[in-house]
């Protein structure tokens, strides 16, 4: 069994993070009503951050695509692959003893208790499979955070934006610019986003599942623009419409942990006929 790396204790302190960034959601309170969120971070958080924003240039993000999206690292089927992510274990987390598997299911079964579509529960279920990237020795900022283009001038509106001084990318001027590499009004299908289980999993699963789904796994980390409004200048019209869909899906991401734990074995039937509606029995990853 692999345990992930440092600096986070364990992947579920960044997810933690988020709901404490983004409390209004849930409770209905404007953001100015809390506590500066920056202030109350941990520093392992902090840390994270801090290697993430200096290690994610365009050149990494470019290598990383090279390597993994030929989708040849194995075969597998959905069922098999949240089984493979099942290894991924915390040892070091004393407050929760649930699989990822039951992580994965609470998302869901919340998304289906919304009354949403077969696709959008599937959705919710296989989100975070890209974390397998851990299991592939990939470390904790390469598979997790908060997501962002590289190639262009880096937004003061993500997390941790003055960790970005770190980045080689920010002393190359033609990086620097708004728009970067890339014109106007591109869309978003034509930026490079930082790498990490997003990118990863849309690729693995683009063929198969409808447009507002494939959204939702690609851009459900992209903090700064859907939920901060940064970069609506690199977006086009679909990308603007096909946001709210991410946007649907954020509260159901941050705020379905719970202590109930879902009955794996009871629940499993179902979620295999809903995967056998959408995927083959095996896909590349």
């Amino acid at each position: 069994m692999i345990s992930p790396s440092k600096p986070l204790d364990h992947l579920d302190d960044w997810e933690e993070s988020l709901a404490a960034r983004y409390p209004a959601a849930a409770s209905g309170k404007p953001k100015a009503a809390f506590r500066d969120y920056r202030a109350q971070a941990r520093p392992s958080v902090k840390e994270f951050y801090r290697l993430n924003h200096r290690h994610q240039t365009l050149e990494f993000v470019l290598a990383k695509k090279r390597e993994y999206l030929p989708l040849t690292r194995r075969h597998m089927g959905i069922w098999e692959a949240m089984e493979f992510l099942n290894t991924l274990v915390d040892d070091s987390d004393p407050d929760t003893d649930l699989s990822q598997i039951e992580h994965l299911m609470q998302t869901a079964e919340a998304i289906r208790a919304g009354g949403h579509p077969r696709w959008f529960i599937l959705t919710g279920l296989i989100h975070d499979l890209g974390k397998i990237l851990c299991l592939f020795g990939e470390p904790q900022w390469a598979v997790v955070g908060d997501t962002f283009p590289v190639g262009c001038r880096f937004s003061d509106r993500i997390v941790f934006s003055e960790f970005f001084a770190d980045n080689p990318d920010t002393n190359n001027p033609a990086l620097q610019s708004e728009c970067g590499i890339y014109e106007p009004g591109c869309g978003l299908d034509q930026v490079h986003l930082s790498w990490g289980h997003d990118e990863y999993l849309y690729h693995v699963t683009k063929d198969y599942l409808p447009e507002p789904a494939q959204y939702m796994i690609r851009y459900h980390s992209f903090y700064p623009a859907h939920s901060e409004g940064a970069y609506g200048h690199l977006m086009d019209g679909r990308d603007r419409e096909m946001f709210r869909w991410v946007r649907a899906f954020n509260p159901y991401d941050l705020y379905s942990k719970d202590a109930a734990r879902p009955d794996v074995r009871s629940l499993r039937p179902y979620y295999e006929e809903l995967i056998a509606e959408f995927f083959p029995a095996k896909l590349a990853w």
